[in-house]
């Protein structure tokens, strides 16, 4: 990573750097978790105000509701209200935002290694009953590393048979919405947008 500097008279400190950095980490997965913040906290430090990364990309937020022919089962919207609270907790840690399941049974938890790796992980002990839910963290920045589905989430999902994708809706990003759905039905895997309501149910269609 460059170095992350300001002129002498902008102020700002000391330079941010890779050593600031957890090391041993692949550098696109430790700026996922640390190195956004931390350049926040040091572009605001001089007087930049950092917005919501959505403020122009509305059209992209995650949308509710089925967006794929086939439905859930009972069975699966049973593993997403599982998932669904395990993957708030996970979140609450600060550990991740995905969670794998299968028969309300945890199978993967994303941390560090991303949601791809963590779906494949799961995805290989669940196969075809596997449901994935993704969740915003608690008090989740908007500024910094939302969750996001694109068509290489698909692909994970496909490459271990998953069948479900839950996605917390208005909370998260959806690239390319157009392919991600195309590859969903051909592969027969559901994909839903969820909400959780105030007395703590989870929407679904």
């Amino acid at each position: 990573m460059d170095d992350f500097d300001f002129d002498e008279e902008g102020g700002g400190g000391e330079l941010l750097t890779d050593e600031y950095l957890p090391t041993g980490i692949p550098l696109d997965q430790r700026e996922e978790h640390f190195g956004g913040n931390l350049k926040g906290v040091y572009i605001e430090d001089d007087g930049i105000e950092v917005v919501e990364s959505t403020l122009y990309l509305q059209e992209l937020l995650f949308p509710k509701g089925l967006l794929t022919k086939k439905k859930p089962n009972e069975k699966q919207i049973a593993d997403i209200r599982f998932g669904w609270k395990i993957a708030r907790e996970v979140g609450r840690l600060d550990i991740g935002q995905c969670v794998v399941v299968r028969d309300c049974t945890v199978l993967a938890v994303e941390a560090i290694e991303g949601t791809d790796a963590a779906i494949k992980r799961g995805g290989k002990l669940g196969r075809k009953e596997t449901v994935v839910v993704k969740v915003k963290k608690p008090n989740q920045d908007f500024r910094f590393d939302l969750p996001a589905i694109g068509p290489k989430t698909i692909e994970s999902m496909k490459e271990v048979e998953a069948s479900v994708l839950a996605v917390e809706a208005g909370q998260g990003l959806l690239f390319d919405r157009q392919k991600v759905i195309e590859l969903a039905n051909k592969a027969k895997i559901v994909i839903v947008g969820v909400q959780e309501t105030e007395d703590g149910l989870i929407w679904k269609e």
